[in-house]
């Protein structure tokens, strides 16, 4: 089984950064794509950045472009989302997730994903 931890969520305000991470209990999860999804209030979980198991391709949601950098750490079983210039839209729970996935297709796909943390709150104020 594995354990996701994310950290790194907090109230910001509008214009600023921060920079997710989450820590994956197994060395094995190098070898699964790792995603981060959101969820706001009153709204459905969905995409934001995914990153392949070999690190060499990453993915984002298109309104999300620009502003989100996905990126892995193998030697710290971490993947960190950076998040740019946040608006108050932004405001969500953060969601790190794991899972064998080797089709960029299925990267976007709630369902793909095997493993899931407990999220952390992100809060902006504008």
């Amino acid at each position: 089984q594995v354990q996701l931890v994310e950290s790194g969520g907090g109230l910001v305000q509008a214009g600023g950064s921060l920079r997710l991470s989450c820590v994956a209990s197994q060395r094995t999860t190098t070898l699964y794509a790792m995603g981060w999804f959101r969820q706001a209030p009153g709204k459905e979980r969905e995409f934001v950045a995914a990153i392949s198991w070999s690190g060499s391709n990453t993915f984002y949601a298109d309104s999300l472009k620009g502003r989100f950098t996905i990126s892995r750490d193998y030697g710290k079983n971490t993947v960190y989302l950076q998040i740019d210039s946040l608006k108050p839209e932004d405001t969500a729970v953060y969601y790190c997730t794991a899972g064998h996935i080797y089709k960029t297709d299925y990267l976007a796909r709630m369902a793909s994903y095997d493993y899931w943390g407990q999220g952390t709150q992100v809060t902006v104020s504008s």
